[in-house]
């Protein structure tokens, strides 16, 4: 059995959790969000508590187990904290741009690139070259992060590239001259 499915999700009071079936809907100061969850899974409220549990011993409701458990205390903590991911551009005339729903990235190639910013996410630029990227959905928060960052990794000679701020870049030395 599942140590992280067994343990009971507290919420506090101004979170609003209601369950209709299989959906759960959840509602806090940053918005509301919803799961329909699997029909091996099964979710009780009791007193500020979300208890999850099996249905049966199948290998697929195991699997699901703690992944259900989790994906609903990350919806609790996104719609009361929310998410965050912060982003750094280096290199000369890397830069980034708010226009409208999109977000235009100069980063060196002959072209800008445009990303349309889905719903539920809020995209600050800081100086041109860092990106804040907030929402109360943990994956897509990380998705959109993430699909920023692929447009120019960082390259480990000269450190040029879109990098998380925590990241550690390892820089390798160029060529010996002899």
């Amino acid at each position: 059995m599942s140590r992280i499915g067994k343990e009971p999700i507290n919420f506090s009071a101004n979170v609003d959790v209601s369950l209709n079936g299989n959906k759960i809907n959840i509602k806090g100061s940053k918005g509301e969000s919803f799961y329909i969850t699997p029909d091996c899974i099964r979710v009780e409220v009791k007193d500020n508590q979300i208890v999850v549990s099996r249905g049966d011993d199948k290998k697929f409701s195991k699997a699901m187990f703690g992944t259900v458990r989790s994906l609903i205390n990350n919806m609790i903590v996104g719609v009361t904290e929310g998410y965050k991911k912060n982003l750094i551009i280096e290199g000369v005339g890397y830069k980034a741009q708010l226009k409208g729903n999109e977000i235009v990235l100069s980063l060196g190639f002959s072209h800008d690139i445009v990303y349309k910013i889905p719903d539920g996410i809020t995209i600050n630029i800081d100086s041109g070259t860092n990106i804040s990227v907030e929402g109360i959905d943990k994956q897509l928060v990380g998705q959109v992060a993430a699909r920023i960052r692929d447009y120019s990794p960082v390259e480990p000679y000269k450190g040029k590239g879109v990098r998380y701020a925590n990241e550690q870049v390892r820089r390798k030395e160029g060529k010996a001259v002899a």
